[in-house]
């Protein structure tokens, strides 16, 4: 197997690059006093211009701010497609729809729906929930009204809030909504 010789001329060719490569460097304190008295200014008034406690970070959105924007529901929607958990954020829908119903007829035929679709075991889009929940749904869909889904609801809510969303906001799905959202168009 061949082997590289390094040469004196080769090695200061390569040290001579790398010393050209500008590397980003952070101002410690002892810098800032530095050009300060170069500058001939005040010190807290030139270090409040380099240091603030104000960043451009914002604080996240929680699951209930994104379930009421309308892209952001749509780009979490997208996300959980890719995960292959999107029947928690349609069983939440869906139950929100159901919620706004307001014709009796139509209460028992969506509850049904929605159990059928979502709840009963082996269910197409079966959410996780757990057995008691189920029988109590069971039981109320003799009479359904406009609560029976709101124990499951606030299950897959907690579940969203505390396992999928944490993820959605990290995801690259998020940051390029974030990023879409901050640019300005002129026309």
């Amino acid at each position: 197997m061949p082997q590289i010789l390094f040469s004196r001329t080769w090695f200061h060719e390569i040290w001579s690059m790398i010393q050209n490569v500008k590397r980003p460097r952070r101002l410690t304190l002892n810098d800032q006093w530095m050009l300060m008295c170069h500058k001939g200014g005040n010190l807290f008034s030139d270090l409040s211009l380099c240091y603030s406690w104000k960043t451009d970070y914002t604080l996240q959105p929680s699951l209930e701010e994104v379930l009421q924007d309308k892209s952001c529901l749509a780009a979490f929607h997208t996300f959980l497609q890719s995960e292959f958990s999107e029947e928690n954020i349609e069983f939440w829908l869906a139950c929100e729809d159901f919620r706004s119903t307001t014709s009796t007829g139509d209460l028992r035929c969506k509850a049904e729906e929605i159990y059928r679709e979502f709840i009963q075991p082996m269910a197409s889009r079966e959410i996780n929930v757990d057995h008691h929940i189920r029988e109590n749904i069971r039981k109320s869909l003799e009479k359904p009204n406009h609560s029976c889904f709101d124990e499951a609801q606030k299950h897959v809510y907690l579940l969203m809030e505390r396992d999928s969303c944490p993820r959605f906001l990290l995801s690259d799905a998020y940051l390029c909504l974030k990023c879409k959202s901050k640019s300005v168009w002129y026309i």
